[in-house]
């Protein structure tokens, strides 16, 4: 087996095992974006500011001060955004069973 096969099938058994709660979880690191597009993400999912903020539980205010540069994101808020950016439906689906 080659060296790539070996690593994708090393990876899918390392996902699998994951999925099914058999990992060990200190051996898994969450990697958070120094920097977001914010906007980027907005204008991916074709929705307005107040739609975006509205949805996904942001102030408008804030939002904006994002997306003008004026502040970023902390640490937590910046993982949330990128699972929006990756994931939107999900975060909507459990937003609503809330």
């Amino acid at each position: 087996m080659s060296k790539v096969a070996t690593s994708i099938r090393r990876g899918l058994e390392e996902a699998v095992a994951y999925a099914q709660g058999q990992a060990d979880a200190r051996t898994y690191r969450v990697h958070v974006p120094a920097a977001i597009d914010v906007k980027a993400i907005r204008t991916r999912l074709g929705m307005t500011q107040e739609e975006f903020a509205g949805r996904f539980g942001f102030s408008v205010n804030t939002l904006r001060h994002w997306e003008q540069g004026l502040r970023q994101p902390e640490g937590p808020t910046r993982a949330y955004l990128q699972v929006i950016d990756r994931a939107p439906e999900a975060v909507q689906k459990a937003l609503q069973a809330a």
